[in-house]
């Protein structure tokens, strides 16, 4: 599969698709992108036989596999129990991934609604040490975990957070949700400048190769005083972020990142929407 190649996809399935699991990347090819993000939100409930050959299907056509690990986990908790068991999610999350080739599973931090947020980065740093030595125990060292930039003020997941808990490994690579960041700071992207501080901020931190590599979820999110309330489509002109600054800064910084358009039913269609953008700028 070609590295250094911007690509495009949908979290799940748009309402537009109707086929099985193993038609997945038929679908992604007729539409014109080259990724899927694989929806474990709920729960890591696979049909081993089907996401195989999902996974073989992909592979053949150059479709970048990713995986969403299940909203619950919790790397912050107060309770020792949450911790640990959200260590055997993300243990889970790469069984799965590697049955279907994915590469990157994409892990929510969790809330510090009850502590200090620097309390709570010391205990998602716990927990994200402890998967990383479980996963290397299990020869999952080649899958790289992402954590989330999220879009509710009460959450672990700002910028500057996300940035610390991938400094605990090098295999970490910051999944930056910028509809997720434009949410929690009530409509933070407003001019380029203000888009082109995160592409600074992560290379500052983690370096260019990180930098130009990162995961994305991109997508219009409409938001409240407590952040994020609810995702929407291209078709929506209230809320932000636009895609076009975002695809500006991809092609002057270099980048290759894997964008995932979680758009509320239309994932795949906004997703070839980007990829159009991003050309457009060539």
């Amino acid at each position: 599969m070609p590295e250094n190649v911007v690509r495009f996809g949908p979290a799940g399935n748009s309402e537009s698709f109707t086929g099985k699991t193993v038609d997945i990347p038929d679908y992604i090819l007729k539409m014109g992108l080259n990724a899927y993000e694989y929806q474990c939100g709920r729960g890591v409930r696979v049909n081993t036989a089907a996401v195989t050959e999902m996974g073989k299907k992909a592979r053949e056509a150059g479709i970048a596999l990713s995986l969403h690990a299940p909203y619950y986990i919790s790397l912050s908790s107060l309770e020792e129990e949450k911790r640990i068991a959200s260590v055997d999610y993300i243990l889970q999350s790469a069984r799965a991934a590697r049955l279907m080739g994915a590469t990157r599973i994409i892990v929510h931090s969790g809330s510090c609604s009850k502590i200090s947020r620097s309390d709570a980065l010391e205990l998602a740093k716990d927990t994200l040490k402890r998967a990383v030595a479980a996963l290397d125990e299990e020869g999952f060292d080649d899958i790289a975990v992402c954590p989330e930039t999220m879009g509710k003020v009460n959450q672990l997941g700002n910028l500057e957070e996300v940035m610390e808990l991938c400094l605990i490994d090098e295999r970490m690579i910051p999944c930056i949700d910028f509809g997720h960041l434009n949410a929690r700071d009530m409509g933070a992207f407003k001019a380029f400048e203000d888009y082109a501080r995160v592409f600074d901020y992560i290379e500052n931190k983690l370096g260019t190769e990180r930098m130009r590599g990162f995961h994305s979820h991109f997508s219009k999110i409409e938001y409240s005083a407590g952040g994020e309330k609810k995702h929407l489509t291209f078709e929506d002109e209230v809320f932000g972020p636009d895609f076009e600054p975002v695809a500006e800064l991809t092609l002057k910084k270099g980048a290759h990142p894997v964008f995932i358009c979680e758009s509320d039913g239309t994932q795949a269609e906004d997703a070839a929407q980007m990829r159009q953008i991003l050309e457009s700028k060539r």
